[in-house]
């Protein structure tokens, strides 16, 4: 019976033997693949291969200012982190 080691041993050297054989293999396959394609001009979309890339969102434009600061006149429209002026009453900074 072989050791431990020695099985080890075997395992790696088949291990290696089948990635070269599926390289070689992938190599073969994806050149008879292209020849194919080109042969009988094939598409992406033939193939069921088409990426449709992602519409973005239209960005909705600024918010209308809803707060106005009458000393500045500075404007917040209640999104966001609210400024400092603002505090806890927002009622009279509304705009109306």
């Amino acid at each position: 019976m072989a050791s431990y080691k020695e099985l080890i041993a075997q395992r790696e050297k088949i291990e290696k033997q089948i990635e070269e054989a599926r390289a070689r293999e992938v190599a073969a396959v994806i050149a008879d693949i292209k020849q194919k394609i080109e042969e009988y001009e094939l598409t992406a979309k033939d193939l069921g291969l088409s990426v449709e890339r992602k519409q973005r969102r239209a960005s909705k434009g600024p918010v209308v200012a809803r707060y106005m600061n009458p000393a500045t006149g500075e404007t917040w429209s209640g999104r966001g982190r609210a400024p400092k002026w603002i505090g806890r009453n927002r009622e009279k900074f509304l705009i109306e």
